[in-house]
């Protein structure tokens, strides 16, 4: 989900959901959960979200506790891990 919102920061949830096979409902409360764990935020522009990444969030399970989930997410979402302005790497932290 993370490196959907990553890859697309205007994605809607119902996009989100038909790309992960997921309902509409299930999509929501995860990015709730997510956004509460400070994974990310969004705002409100017009009538669509834009969401952020928190780029430097933490794993939470104990086997990757403490590593910074970033690396996986520029992976996964195919974006740059270094630069500037408004790209991940260049967003504050």
């Amino acid at each position: 989900m993370l490196s959907g919102i990553a890859r697309n920061p205007w994605v809607r949830i119902r996009d989100l959901a038909a790309e992960l096979q997921l309902t509409e409902r299930t999509v929501q409360a995860l990015v709730a959960d997510l956004e509460e764990a400070g994974y990310l935020t969004h705002t409100r522009e017009g009538r669509r979200n834009k969401y952020q990444i928190i780029w430097g969030g933490k794993f939470r399970h104990p086997a990757e506790a403490g590593k910074d989930i970033a690396p996986l997410l520029h992976l996964l979402a195919g974006t740059p891990e270094s630069g500037g302005g408004d790209g991940p790497a260049g967003r504050e932290r």
